[in-house]
């Protein structure tokens, strides 16, 4: 007779875009009682983003594993997946002990998050499992509320595109939306801003890298780091809002 194994919690923490007050209640509450927390390191020798932003808030538990993870930054497959592989066999390991493991990870889980490929593995990995997602303060929002930009009001639409994987779209996205907002800008600036110049609206881009901590740089004039090496933890929002004051019309046509 087969004995089903009775595993423990996988939870998925966001813990926000940078600043560490911005992680939530809900976070801070579970980072705090899980006896593992899983911790995600772009690289083996610099220390982990999303740890530095939330450590502060993780009281000291001689009894909590920190368990360090490497995903590394690279979209080569016969890199990824074995690193993937091995790090969730680590959390396997845990899980299967009946303890509750909290993943955490930069910005919101459900958004460009490494922790969706856990996500999706999980079932079939440990079958049964229960999950839950503590969702975050996105950069999405947090970003264009450090500009006092509006995302969308009224008839407005915004759309997200990661620009690491090509700006090809970007001429229509233009056309149909009135505020983009671009993640992971870094490496494709000088490209973004040819296409905004074509288009004529260099000047409704802004560049934000490290939003919201105490590294956080805003530029206006994107022309101006053309030749720079941009972080990669920066974003443009292009915000050009053709459908602004929809609604204020039609009110005051009612009047």
């Amino acid at each position: 007779m087969n004995v089903k194994t009775k595993y423990g919690k996988l939870y998925g923490v966001g813990v926000g875009p940078g600043a560490t007050d911005l992680i939530t209640l809900r976070a801070v509450h579970v980072l705090n009682t899980v006896p593992v927390l899983a911790i995600p390191k772009s690289s083996e020798s610099l220390p982990s983003f999303s740890w530095r932003v939330c450590s502060p808030v993780v009281q000291e538990n001689e009894a909590q594993e920190k368990l360090f993870l490497h995903f590394p930054m690279t979209k080569d497959p016969n890199i990824l997946i074995p690193a993937w592989d091995k790090a969730f066999k680590e959390i396997g390991l845990r899980l299967e002990k009946g303890l509750d493991v909290a993943f955490i990870t930069q910005g919101d889980p459900s958004v460009y998050s490494s922790w969706s490929y856990l996500l999706d593995e999980a079932p079939e990995r440990w079958p049964g499992i229960e999950i839950e997602i503590v969702p975050a303060v996105s950069s999405i929002t947090a970003i264009p509320a450090s500009l006092l930009t509006p995302l969308a009001d009224g008839r407005e639409r915004f759309c997200v595109l990661p620009a690491t994987y090509g700006l090809e779209d970007l001429e229509k996205l233009i056309h149909d939306f009135d505020t983009i907002v671009l993640t992971k800008v870094g490496q494709v600036v000088p490209e973004l801003i040819r296409i905004l110049k074509e288009q004529n609206i260099l000047e409704n881009a802004t560049y934000v890298s490290y939003g919201t901590t105490d590294r956080q740089r805003i530029v206006k004039d994107i022309e101006s780091i053309k030749n720079e090496n941009c972080d990669y933890f920066s974003m443009v929002v292009i915000s050009i809002r053709k459908r602004k004051g929809v609604l204020r019309g039609i009110s005051d046509d009612s009047e």
